[in-house]
């Protein structure tokens, strides 16, 4: 399967609405309170999808455009937050936001932000963000041990995943972070996050990952039905618990030159 950030989720839209976690409100509360982000800062969502980051930024009072390239994933947003008048959409991409010059105060990029060119987008989103405006990327690592259901669940993605490897080895790791502000990283916190899923909910956040085979692949069935044994195993009162650490960075985008030094 060919790692096509833009459109490797249209077919995944529903449950990715349905199933995906959200953020912590303490990440918000981090910018206010840690770095001094008022309220009222404008923000530029890049690789929005369906809406789930943006929606933490409106509940906290931040007017914010999605920038979003899959058209399916940008109407599910439209669709959900498209009634705040404080909420507008973007047909863009993370290289190329279509956004004005210096028209926002917080470039925010989530989960989408492994799939980016991450050395292009630093020139476009400088272009954005106006005069000391900070980029801020977060995104929710699932834990990988602790528990055995987060244990199992590991080890099914391992068996039946399509190119789950491949996937994961995208996430950066706090070092590459901080190399990646290039001496402007403000701050960087983790906060727990987590939810609570039926095996309904259990199932749909499975398929909404990209590397989960679907129906009609050979190892659709085999891995729903190693699914439900490893749900039968592990759940408590009808649930398991889906347990992430939120990692965030914030910081400004200083200009460098080709020797590495600022202009």
């Amino acid at each position: 399967m060919a790692l096509n950030s833009t459109e490797r989720f249209t077919s995944r839209v529903a449950d990715y609405v349905r199933y995906r976690p959200d953020y912590p409100t303490a990440l918000v509360d981090w910018l206010h309170r840690e770095l001094q982000v008022p309220a009222h800062a404008s923000v530029a969502d890049i690789g929005a999808g369906t809406g789930i980051s943006c929606k933490l930024f409106l509940d906290a009072g931040h007017p914010v455009t999605a920038v979003e390239p899959n058209a399916a994933m940008r109407a599910a947003a439209e669709d959900w937050l498209g009634g705040d008048a404080r909420f507008a959409t973007a047909a863009g991409t993370a290289e190329a936001t279509s956004l004005a010059d210096a028209s926002v105060d917080l470039v925010t990029a989530a989960q989408a932000f492994h799939w980016f060119d991450q050395q292009a987008v630093k020139a476009e989103w400088r272009r954005i963000l106006r005069p000391g405006g900070l980029a801020v990327v977060f995104w929710n690592s699932r834990r990988l041990a602790g528990t055995p259901f987060l244990e199992g669940y590991e080890q099914l993605l391992l068996d039946y995943g399509l190119d789950y490897s491949s996937v994961s080895e995208r996430y950066n790791d706090d070092a590459s972070m901080e190399a990646w502000f290039d001496g402007g990283l403000r701050g960087m916190a983790r906060f727990d996050h987590g939810q609570q899923l039926d095996f309904d909910a259990l199932r749909g956040r499975l398929l909404s990952s990209s590397y989960a085979p679907q129906e009609g692949h050979p190892r659709y069935a085999p891995m729903l039905a190693a699914l439900q044994v490893l749900f039968d195993a592990t759940a408590i009162d009808g649930k398991v618990g889906f347990d992430y650490d939120t990692r965030a960075f914030a910081g400004t985008l200083v200009e460098v030159n080709s020797t590495g030094e600022r202009p």
